[in-house]
């Protein structure tokens, strides 16, 4: 079965390889504890995976941008697909269609304060291999940014980031949810973004003393082949640690609905931004409004603000 296709200027700015979910969201009073169950108030059906949520926030942000995944041969992968290609303009000829397997699916649940608790079932996103990514090659080769999670196998990921690395485009990594194995040093990563969970566990440090203990962090990111890395700290500014630079962003003062997507907004636009041209800061300041607006409705693409939302927001930085 193939994807819709759409008009798309040549030589997309983006590519983003990744998952595709069919998110089922559930609003509580409160996050159930282990062996607890909690009533709900109300359940949604939205569209989400982490590489799908990021390749519609790039593209609110104007980039041209190609999807690389899988979704099942069902009703759900089909009207995926056909509402990235029609509503957000997203090439998707680089997704398939795997027969005998169900879209990826997201179990969420939503507390009153917009903190949440997902649980996922990868699905088609467990059979992207790194021949079929090789197959779209030329997708990555003409790209002026890969941006990758690991929602999808490793070897589809390493494989995309291998032809970037051959062939000089940046690669933009969201190491979420982390991996164990994933072998650092290996690739060649231009931006790692992420929280302050994964970077304590990914550097063995706690990213508290990163401004003051810049060489060491720098030491680090080096040993990884890592050009730069920002840290997001819910609604604390924005870490960034360049090899020649140190600084902070703030974020946007926002009262949050709902966190379901926030991080995945603001690699988009993140992306999206430095993929045009845009200075490191003025990406993170960008990227960090679009993360704040985001939690402000529910679910995650439904929330991602577009291009003129958020420069209109950007003023309001505290």
């Amino acid at each position: 079965m193939k994807s819709p296709t759409t008009q798309h200027a040549p030589g997309p700015h983006v590519v983003v390889v990744g998952s595709l979910n069919l998110d089922l969201i559930a609003r509580v009073e409160r996050l159930p504890a282990a062996g607890e169950t909690v009533a709900g108030s109300v359940l949604l059906r939205r569209f989400g995976g982490k590489g799908a949520n990021q390749a519609v926030a790039a593209a609110r942000q104007g980039a041209r941008v190609a999807m690389m995944g899988c979704v099942g041969c069902d009703a759900d992968g089909e009207e995926y697909c056909r509402r990235l290609a029609r509503s957000e303009r997203i090439d998707a000829r680089a997704i398939h269609h795997v027969p005998n397997e169900t879209t990826g699916t997201a179990l969420i649940a939503v507390e009153g304060h917009g903190q949440n608790s997902i649980v996922v079932v990868a699905g088609a996103n467990a059979r992207l291999t790194p021949a079929m990514i090789r197959a779209q090659a030329n997708l990555i080769r003409g790209a002026k940014a890969l941006l990758l999670q690991l929602e999808v196998p490793l070897p589809a990921v390493l494989a995309a980031m291998r032809i970037a690395n051959a062939t000089g485009v940046p690669v933009f990594f969201n190491p979420s949810p982390l991996r164990p194995d994933f072998p650092w040093g290996r690739v060649a990563l231009h931006t790692v973004v992420v929280n302050e969970i994964e970077a304590r566990h990914i550097f063995g440090r706690s990213p508290d003393d990163l401004s003051r203990k810049p060489a060491v962090w720098r030491r680090r990111l080096a040993e990884r082949r890592i050009t730069q890395i920002l840290v997001t700290r819910g609604a604390e500014s924005t870490l960034c640690l360049t090899t020649e630079a140190m600084f902070s962003v703030p974020t946007l003062r926002v009262r949050p609905v709902d966190t379901v997507g926030a991080g995945d907004t603001f690699a988009g636009t993140f992306t999206a931004r430095m993929a045009e041209g845009s200075s490191l800061a003025d990406a993170v300041a960008l990227a960090n409004v679009a993360g704040g607006l985001a939690t402000l409705k529910p679910g995650a693409q439904e929330a991602m603000p577009s291009r003129r939302e958020t420069e209109r927001w950007r003023t309001k930085l505290r």
